[in-house]
């Protein structure tokens, strides 16, 4: 995991010139420590369990009928699939701390954002990477739609959003980093 200081996720030449290049990738600080929780669940907890069942399926006798041994390896293989991609994710990730971000007038990666739609009705966004996605939980992608248009805003700012129902305007009303 590198650490940083909170990007301001400029357009440098640098990732212009090479668009086909490896794509840096943001964690929030929670959003790390919430993947690497899951690496640890996966590492001692369930993939110890399900070796032991399929070692206790193997033990039954012929494997190629044993549904039990069959759907414990490939069990085996989705979680194997997504310890590599946790640790992948966290070996390469910049870590920021949102509350660190120097300019915190303006929209950038980690800020919470509410916002105000046309008819007044507000809600509150954090702007997270996209392995930290949690609409429900009000985590959206800077890489969506609003994540995009609200990057570099301030408050009072209004950006026009397209969504499947049609353009809705929002219009920015509070800015924290926490």
């Amino acid at each position: 995991m590198r650490q940083d200081g909170p990007p301001e996720l400029d357009d440098s030449e640098e990732e212009a010139e090479e668009p086909t290049g490896p794509q840096r990738r943001y964690l929030t600080r929670l959003g790390a420590e919430r993947m690497h929780r899951e690496l640890l669940r996966l590492l001692n907890v369930e993939r110890p369990k399900v070796t032991a069942e399929v070692s206790a399926a193997a033990a039954q006798g012929d494997r190629s009928e044993n549904a039990e041994y069959i759907y414990g390896k490939k069990r085996l293989r989705e979680i194997d699939r997504r310890i590599r991609f946790l640790q992948k994710r966290l070996d390469t990730a910049t870590i920021v701390t949102p509350a660190e971000q120097t300019d915190q007038g303006r929209v950038y990666f980690g800020a919470t954002v509410t916002l105000e739609d046309e008819d007044g009705v507000q809600t509150t966004y954090q702007i997270v990477g996209s392995d930290e996605i949690d609409t429900q939980g009000g985590r959206i992608s800077v890489e969506s739609p609003i994540g995009k248009a609200l990057l570099r805003k301030a408050v009072g700012d209004s950006v026009e959003v397209m969504r499947p129902r049609g353009e809705i305007e929002l219009t920015i009303v509070a800015i924290a980093y926490m």
